[in-house]
Formats: C-alpha cells, sequence, structure tokens
C-alpha cells in the first residue's frame, strides 16, 4: 500500500512521489510476495505458447524500466533485446529474477530522484516514440501495473490462494 507522506509541494514533485511510491511501495512488494510464495516451476509456467510466465513478465519489466528510464530518461547504457524476455523459458531461479527486479527498481529510484519541474517536459527517442519524460514515466508506472495484474492472475490461477493484499478493506 502507497503511504503519502504530503511532502511534495509543486505537481511535478507529486507526480514523481507519487510514480516512486506506487513502484517501490505498492507494485513491487505485492510482486515479490506472489513470487515467494510459488514453487519454482509455476514461476515458469505458461498456459499455452502465445501466453507469458511470471519470469518472462519479470525480464520483460526490467527490460521497460531500463529502457524508458534507466537509458531513456537517466542516460545510462542499456542494450535490450525485447524478443529475448519473451522467448524466455527459463529457468532463470527466483532469487536471480528478484534481484534483476530490485536492482531496476533501485535504478529507476536514482533517476527520478534528480528529475523535477520543466525537465519533465524534455523529449527522449525510445523505440519508436518521442515522449515527453512525464509520459515515460506514465508508461513505466502503467506498464508496471498492468503486469502485475497478470502476474496475479497466474499466482492466484496456480496457487488458488488470495494473497490477501485488500482483507483490511473487507467488512467480512
Amino acid at each position: 500500500m502507497i503511504t503519502y507522506s504530503g511532502s511534495a509541494r509543486t505537481i511535478d514533485a507529486e507526480f514523481i512521489e507519487t510514480s516512486r511510491a506506487f513502484l517501490r511501495d505498492d507494485f513491487l512488494p505485492k510482486l515479490l510476495h506472489c513470487v515467494e510464495q510459488m514453487p519454482d516451476e509455476d514461476i515458469w509456467w505458461r498456459p499455452n505458447e502465445v501466453s507469458n510466465s511470471i519470469g518472462n513478465l519479470i525480464l520483460h519489466l526490467c527490460g521497460n524500466i531500463r529502457q524508458w528510464i534507466v537509458a531513456g530518461i537517466g542516460g545510462g547504457d542499456f542494450q535490450r533485446n525485447r524478443d529475448a524476455e519473451f522467448a524466455a523459458r527459463g529457468p532463470v531461479p527466483r532469487k536471480e529474477l528478484v534481484r534483476l527486479l530490485q536492482e531496476s527498481i533501485n535504478a529507476v529510484e536514482g533517476v527520478l530522484a534528480g528529475i523535477s519541474g520543466e525537465r519533465l517536459l524534455n523529449r527522449h527517442h525510445v523505440q519508436k516514440y518521442d515522449p515527453t519524460e512525464l509520459q515515460m514515466i506514465y508508461h513505466v508506472v502503467e506498464h508496471f501495473s498492468y503486469h502485475l495484474g497478470q502476474i496475479l492472475y497466474i499466482y492466484k490461477l496456480r496457487t488458488g490462494a488470495d494473497p490477501g493484499f485488500y482483507r483490511d478493506l473487507s467488512n467480512r
């Protein structure tokens, strides 16, 4: 769950702080909870050949985060092989996937900590697009959320368990 500090004083600062909080404090812990509760073989399970495993989705999230924010905004060097993210069949060990994802989020933290104000309107070329930094950050947050939903669905399919993220909101 995101904790809002209320320390942001401008719209740009609020946008950056909220984006960081979604990725670091909400999405990442949910994804890690699911991965840590599942057997290794379920992390690489696919319902069919046109669907992705949780392992593929984690590799894809790392590639997306690094391409769009770490390299795209931060100027870091990153060579991405997007097709390989989906083609992988594992088994990349759980520990390695978690490390890659945490390192990617930490790298994003470093880049986002240095962004403010008018800089959010700077444009960069990423893939076939020329988005502003604001659009790039928004894309990464939305993209992570989208794939987290897929990971949660696979988690529920494979475990038959409710991860319990919202139990405190239930009247039961």
